[in-house]
């Protein structure tokens, strides 16, 4: 019977071409729209990730309980030889370390002397080691307002907003003025390559970006780093592995006691990001149940009208003696072939949809201009698990429930009426 009822499907488009393009519509809406959910939840951790915590951050214990206060004087040295250790003992992941430090940064004038001075916030990552992926993580070409990347140890890009504060252009030259990791007193001479426009809220505000190794120069801290941050290699972050790997990572070393020993922190645990992740969880919940709800209905109802509309067809096959049962499986069967055909073209193209946002990406940064919000510009898309089986209950079990609803007519329908009717 069901080759009979798929061939009816193929052959008779007046009864399948409609259902179809609607259960594809909405099982399409629903998989971009989940993916769409999870790939602007996904953008936030993955700006945190990138600009402040990693996926997860490896630092000494003692750097761990002062991280705000930026303690240099707690880094970790030997850096080589834990990013070995580190790569070997976690491949799903890559590491970069990076130099976090305050100070103050002075503008000369001509003659050399202070013509400006102001806060820095100055942050060191590796910019010029081959193979590195900080200019592409921070996407640091499209959010050059002027200037170029910085090519030597000794040059810098500075906030755009502060460097039209401090009166600094591209080629000025600014000294750095702080402590190295030793307690000294330290000055250190950068040249201005181009000015950043993150986009991200008040990090870019007094932020000098700088490459790893000029600040090891300039806080004489040779192979030493303040934290070393791994990431996924997808750059998508999995809570449940990030908090394992850190279980595991520090319970490998809890007997060493000493505090300038590695410590690794996952994601959730830093600047509260615990909370917003478990936000994020119930949040997607109620997001994708309330569109589900939407959708579900309207498929219902289709199924339903499918199933009224088809009475008089039904009729006929009463009257030439066919068995109420076996018109309702009937039915039921046609509606499964139906949904099941629309679930996998919908899944399909909402997936194929989906995968260019999420590699490629909708750039609506001109739109943003005027907004300092910690999110992206670009907007993506994430395929998750269950991206791929999402649309079956609303492309499927619903047109099936209305039919079934609908169907139960049949089993009403007298043969003295059914003869009147056809009648007329």
């Amino acid at each position: 019977m069901l080759k009979f009822l798929v061939k009816g499907v193929l052959r008779d488009r007046s009864r399948s071409l409609f259902s179809i393009i609607a259960i594809t519509i909405g099982v399409f809406l629903a998989v971009v729209y989940r993916g769409f959910v999870a790939g602007i939840f996904d953008d936030m951790l993955r700006q945190g990730a990138i600009m402040m915590t990693g996926h997860v951050k490896v630092t000494t214990r003692a750097y761990a309980a002062e991280a705000e206060l930026m303690p240099v004087d707690l880094t970790l040295l030997g850096v080589e030889e834990i990013l070995a250790s580190l790569t070997e003992e976690f491949p799903d992941m890559f590491w970069t370390p990076r130099i976090t430090f305050g100070g103050l940064l002075d503008v000369p004038d001509e003659e050399g002397l202070t013509r400006e001075q102001g806060p820095v916030a100055a942050m060191a990552i590796d910019l010029l080691s081959p193979g590195s992926r900080m200019v592409e993580l921070w996407d640091l070409e499209n959010r050059l307002s002027e200037g170029r990347l910085p090519a030597a140890a000794d040059e810098a890009l500075l906030g755009a907003g502060y460097a039209e504060k401090l009166q600094v252009g591209v080629g000025d030259k600014v000294t750095i003025i702080g402590a190295t990791m030793h307690g000294a007193f330290t000055t250190y001479n950068f040249t201005i390559v181009g000015m950043l426009k993150l986009g991200v809220g008040s990090l870019g505000k007094n932020l000098l970006l700088i490459d790893l190794g000029g600040a090891q120069q300039a806080l004489d801290m040779e192979d030493g780093a303040t934290e070393i941050l791994g990431f996924y290699h997808d750059i998508f972050y999995v809570d449940e592995s990030a908090v394992a790997q850190a279980a595991a990572y520090n319970a490998s070393r809890e007997g060493r006691g000493d505090e300038f020993s590695p410590h690794m922190i996952p994601l959730r645990d830093q600047y509260d990001m615990g909370a917003m992740i478990d936000y994020m969880d119930v949040a997607v919940v109620i997001f994708i149940g309330m569109f589900f709800l939407v959708i579900t209905v309207v498929l219902w109802n289709l199924g339903v009208m499918n199933g009224l509309r088809r009475y008089g067809e039904l009729g006929v096959r009463l009257a030439m003696g066919e068995t109420k049962a076996h018109v309702y499986n009937s039915l039921v069967v046609e509606s499964a072939v139906v949904g099941v055909g629309g679930w996998l073209l919908g899944t399909a193209l909402g997936l194929a949809l989906v995968y260019y946002l999420q590699e490629v990406g909708i750039d609506y940064g001109a739109l943003m201009e005027d907004y300092n919000m910690p999110i992206s510009h670009v907007m993506r898309g994430k395929i998750t698990p269950d991206s791929y089986y999402i649309g079956f209950f609303p492309g499927v079990l619903a047109p099936m429930v209305g039919t079934m609803l609908a169907g139960r007519a049949i089993f009403k329908r007298e043969m003295s009426q059914l003869f009147k009717e056809l009648e007329t």
